[in-house]
């Protein structure tokens, strides 16, 4: 397993590299930041001032090598909307994303692996329909008007949460439950289906016959091998959190990365654009070999060479 994890932190270099091409190419042929950064009164000598400041002079190849090198000392550039480095700008926002990110899964788990189970230990009956049926309507409700709802009903009408901003607990519920929601239905449709697939192999009847109680062959011989492509929708859901509650961070007001994100694309204030997808693509490296070392915990027969 060490072996595994050196090797894999070891392939994050390549990746991160070729990514930071990708967005740095992308980034100068999308438009001409120096024309954004300068009034419409600027004159030539002022647009060719900052061009050289900037090093957008530069052949492209040189350009990226010098980014390459600030990037490694954790410098991506100056942003011109804030007048600040570019990556405190970015990390400053992460927490907020990760906080929301966290509430929110921990509702969705809190909420689908319970019903997921029941929903495969009764399959076919009132209570495996009603689940089923709670979870096409919680998928198919879009996050803003989930939040406008909330907001309706428990702030505006029973007072009992704050409208938006990010404080204490109370202001942390609604967003999460607003993400939550779709993605407790997602997670409690995968974990019955595949609680309904182990649940007909044979180990299972075996135990079943050895008259082992049956919420011990649920919860330990089911449960455990049926979380194993839970895992991995968590994994993908939790890392495209980050990065991509822009709908519910606009509704709460929460500031998060994903509104400094679509800010800064908007903007063309490509240092942030940099940092933050750099930062973005650090998290989902780590999170995906995370998720390998679960997998392991989870089924000691996986193997890593």
């Amino acid at each position: 397993m060490g072996k595994f994890i050196a090797k894999s932190l070891l392939q994050m270099i390549p990746v991160l590299v070729l990514i930071s091409l990708i967005v740095f190419i992308l980034v100068r042929v999308t438009g001409d930041p120096v024309a954004l950064m300068l009034p419409e009164t600027a004159t030539d000598e002022d647009r060719a001032l900052l061009t050289q400041e900037l090093g957008l002079n530069e052949p492209l190849y040189k350009q990226y090598g010098l980014f390459i090198m600030n990037a490694v000392q954790g410098d991506f550039g100056t942003s011109f909307r804030y007048n600040q480095p570019a990556l405190p700008l970015v990390l400053e926002r992460l927490p907020a994303s990760f906080e929301l990110a966290v509430a929110a899964m921990v509702f969705a788990i809190v909420i689908a692996v319970p019903a997921g189970i029941w929903s495969a230990v009764k399959r076919n009956t009132f209570s495996d329909l009603f689940i089923s049926g709670f979870s096409v309507l919680g998928k198919a409700m879009p996050n803003f008007w989930m939040g406008i709802m909330l907001i309706l009903f428990l702030s505006v009408i029973f007072k009992i949460f704050p409208v938006s901003g990010r404080g204490g607990f109370s202001h942390l519920v609604l967003p999460a439950v607003t993400l939550g929601v779709g993605l407790a239905a997602q997670m409690t449709r995968l974990i019955r289906s595949s609680m309904l697939e182990i649940l007909s192999q044979d180990y299972i009847r075996t135990a079943r016959s050895k008259g082992i109680v049956e919420a011990v062959v649920v919860g330990k011989h089911a449960l455990r091998n049926g979380l194993i492509p839970v895992v991995t929708i968590m994994s993908l859901q939790f890392t495209s959190l980050i990065g991509g509650t822009l709908i519910t961070e606009t509704v709460f007001a929460w500031p998060g990365l994903g509104q400094l994100l679509v800010s800064a694309v908007n903007t063309h204030d490509m240092a942030i654009v940099q940092a933050a997808v750099f930062v973005i693509a650090v998290f989902v490296i780590l999170m995906n070999l995370l998720t390998d070392v679960v997998y392991r915990l989870l089924d000691p027969r996986i193997k890593y060479s």
